[in-house]
């Protein structure tokens, strides 16, 4: 299972190679979460690229411990040659001239494949930094699509397609999964598939629970609707052991809206009840096909060694993957 995980890393840039014309675009580089940062000679200043830096890579929400949303490689734009100019994720700051406003422009492919390319440019240092804090949520947001789009696509070539078959006969629907992942339980109304390495164990929880009225996506029902289904399926090895949300802080709801599928977003920390074990989840929550029910998808991760943030980007870039059979 390790090997076939770790080859899915190395192939995910040659999952999206494609060609432009006749020419044959050059694979990205990089790591899962990082982001080049190119400043311009002008505005090359150690105060100025920290105060970007803050913005363009605020912490990462919801887990046990401080983790930036992306590992930032500063560098002057001398230097943008060679391996940065294929890197996955660009960020290039520079001035305008004749006091043109501040703006930022987004492209893809520019020099590499599956790549995003962000553009920032403004008059002053000051202008630049308040447009950047303006428009952090829209900035993040586009990298972090950029990074769970790939992981998808690359999933979709090289997944475990009959787990996705199982699914599908019991939800309807399904996401996809890589290679790697292996079906840990399955009931009537409740699926887990993980993966295990050495220090980490990444699971996905899928179950449903019937619809009653608006009430039912309250995030204080799906929270419970989650403690009792996880109660009675996920257990430890201590006696009277069971999976729980962690009460530590309050988990984050949104509603999102996503390839056409309205659903509530929860993040939050798990632990284990009468054990030590613990972690972040991410779940999805929505409507099935027959308005009856609701299907909670959940990306869960335990690294207790170390840093948790690709992990969850990982078994989130999953849930996203969700498809309705007929869809697939």
């Amino acid at each position: 299972m390790k090997t076939k995980l770790y080859l899915l890393f190395i192939v995910i840039a040659v999952a999206f190679a494609a060609c432009t014309g006749s020419e044959r675009k050059t694979n990205v580089g990089g790591k899962a979460g990082e982001v080049v940062v190119v400043y311009d000679r002008a505005l090359w200043d150690s105060t100025f690229t920290k105060e970007v830096g803050a913005l363009l890579a605020p912490i990462y929400p919801a887990l046990p411990q401080r983790e930036r949303s992306f590992d930032l490689i500063n560098i002057p734009s001398a230097s943008f040659k060679n391996f940065f100019q294929i890197h996955r994720n660009i960020i290039y700051i520079y001035p305008t001239v004749d006091s043109v406003p501040a703006r930022m422009a987004v492209n893809r492919d520019v020099y590499a494949q599956p790549q995003t390319v962000i553009r920032i440019s403004g008059p002053t240092t000051t202008e630049i930094l308040e447009f950047i804090e303006r428009n952090q949520e829209r900035i993040v947001h586009t990298l972090e699509q950029a990074e769970r789009d790939r992981f998808i696509m690359t999933t979709k070539r090289y997944e475990e397609r009959a787990i996705r078959d199982t699914v599908n006969r019991i939800f309807g629907g399904s996401p996809f999964f890589p290679g790697g992942y292996a079906m840990f339980k399955k009931t009537d109304d409740f699926v887990w598939v993980g993966y295990h390495i050495r220090k980490a164990q990444l699971g996905i929880f899928i179950y449903s629970f019937p619809y009653k009225d608006s009430t039912s996506f309250f995030p204080s029902n799906i929270i419970a609707q989650r403690n009792a289904v996880l109660k009675r399926e996920v257990h430890g090895q201590p006696a009277n052991s069971y999976m729980t949300t962690a009460d530590i802080f309050p988990p984050l709801a949104r509603n999102i809206l996503y390839n056409r599928r309205h659903f509530v977003e929860i993040r939050g920390l798990w632990e284990m009840h009468n054990d030590f074990m613990g972690g972040p989840f991410i779940s999805h929550s929505f409507l099935d096909q027959t308005g009856k029910n609701i299907i909670t998808l959940e990306g869960f991760v335990y690294h207790p060694a170390g840093d948790k943030r690709n992990f969850l980007r990982q078994v989130e870039a999953i849930i996203y993957s969700f498809e309705w059979k007929e869809n697939q």
